[in-house]
């Protein structure tokens, strides 16, 4: 599916001499039409826009996966974003929940539903599309660390990481997207659904249903950095410091509970420990590397 993004006026640009731009920029040398492989996350829409900005919209599309592992929010952010960078959509529906690597949900679960996606890209896409080559959002922090086993699927791809290949920081994505006006520039991480069930449980569509039937309720009530973590029974709510006791204090506390229960939890806790990104593969990771 191929949604034409509407001519908007152009964002405020960084200055030409910025050096981490210029540097993103060089790696786009030789390449006619590329494909971004696009998630409406500040990295992806940061590549997005800086890829438009070097070739030209007409030459740039965003590839956006979609399947149950997507909410359906963040989906219709994704082409508000590229909406405003002025880049074509093409909607790839993938098809993770079918490998039984993927649905044994171990360490390796990102790995399986990144060759997903690059499969789908490669298949469906590149000759319908003539590109070049695609690349993804990966930034130099994600580079070194050790839970992100979806990096070696976009190398057995031939997938391009422009911004880790030119040192471009969480940082330094953050004040290009800032510099930009990208509506996502402080937008916190949003992983998929899938990162909120324990390894070696299985995903299936009923739990990420649940999962993002509460994360929604929780945004409507004013809630941004936010996960739902799924131990069968309990939904277990990971949320920012600042955001912990006006979750249990009325009305916001009943209204909670109200929203897990509907969402078929019988338990609704909130984790005094707050937002923990990589909570079930950081742990996992660092014993496969101690």
């Amino acid at each position: 599916m191929t949604i034409p993004s509407p001519r908007v006026p152009a964002p405020t640009r960084p200055g030409a001499a910025d050096p981490a731009v210029e540097r993103v920029a060089a790696s786009f040398t030789g390449i006619d039409r590329l494909g971004v492989a696009f998630s409406g996350g500040v990295d992806s829409s940061v590549l997005l826009a800086l890829a438009v900005r070097a070739l030209g919209s007409d030459r740039v599309v965003a590839i956006i996966g979609v399947s149950a592992s997507l909410p359906a929010d963040e989906l219709t952010a994704a082409r508000h974003v590229a909406d405003v960078i002025g880049a074509v959509v093409v909607e790839v529906a993938t098809h993770e929940g079918e490998r039984k690597e993927y649905v044994a949900n171990g360490p390796d679960r990102c790995f399986h539903c990144k060759d997903e996606l690059f499969t789908r890209i490669s298949d469906d896409v590149v000759l319908a599309h003539r590109l070049d080559a695609v690349a993804y959002g990966e930034n130099a922090d994600d580079l070194i660390r050790p839970d992100r086993p979806g990096s070696l699927a976009a190398t057995n791809h031939h997938v391009l990481r422009p911004l880790a290949d030119a040192g471009v920081t969480k940082v330094e994505v953050r004040r290009i997207a800032r510099a930009l006006k990208l509506p996502c520039a402080d937008k916190p991480a949003a992983p998929c659904l899938a990162s909120r069930i324990p390894h070696h449980q299985p995903v299936t569509p009923r739990k990420l249903s649940q999962i993002e039937q509460v994360e929604a309720g929780l945004r409507r009530m004013g809630f941004t950095d936010l996960r739902v973590r799924h131990h069968d029974d309990i939904a277990r709510i990971e949320l920012s410091a600042d955001d912990l006791v006006r979750a249990v204090s009325e009305p916001l506390r009943e209204r909670i509970r109200n929203t897990v229960t509907t969402a078929g939890f019988r338990y609704a806790v909130v984790d005094l420990g707050g937002i923990q990104s990589g909570a079930f593969t950081l742990p996992l990771a660092a014993v496969r590397h101690g």
